[in-house]
């Protein structure tokens, strides 16, 4: 559109969010623009793990998945050094042992990576758990609003 390419447009309507659990302190907490303020701010501070988890997820997205198991297992263990400072807040000690428990399903995937392609279950595997792992990381978000 920027170039005039584009000969026509239509403007769609925003759907509503549903309604997060923890009510609108939560989701206020949760929204990129005022994550990006406190990251700007100084308010908050970037997490590698956070980092680590985007790129695992823009590689998962992309269809590289070997890249994603292989980056999951560094955003998982940097996920659980990281949090650790946000024990007892929020449900991040759940969310803490949740990934835990995920260590060797991770490690299994980012080794099958190592040794070739990945299966569909494996695959689904890493999406769970990158889902999990970016979970937890807004959970941390939250609880630092």
């Amino acid at each position: 559109m920027a170039e005039g390419r584009w000969t026509q447009a239509i403007e769609l309507p925003r759907a509503d969010r549903p309604a997060l659990r923890g009510g609108p302190r939560r989701a206020s907490a949760l929204g990129p623009q005022e994550r990006l303020a406190a990251l700007l701010g100084g308010r908050d501070a970037a997490l590698a793990c956070e980092e680590l988890a985007l790129r695992a997820r823009a590689d998962l997205d992309a269809g590289r998945t070997r890249e994603a198991a292989l980056e999951l297992r560094i955003a998982l263990e940097a996920a659980l050094a990281e949090l650790e400072a946000w024990r007892g807040r929020a449900d991040v000690d759940e969310r803490i042992a949740e990934l835990r428990d995920q260590r060797g399903t991770v490690g299994d995937a980012a080794n099958a990576a190592l040794r070739g392609g990945l299966s569909p279950e494996t695959i689904e595997t890493v999406d769970r758990v990158l889902g999990r792992g970016e979970a937890a990381i807004r959970a941390r978000a939250a609880a630092a609003g």
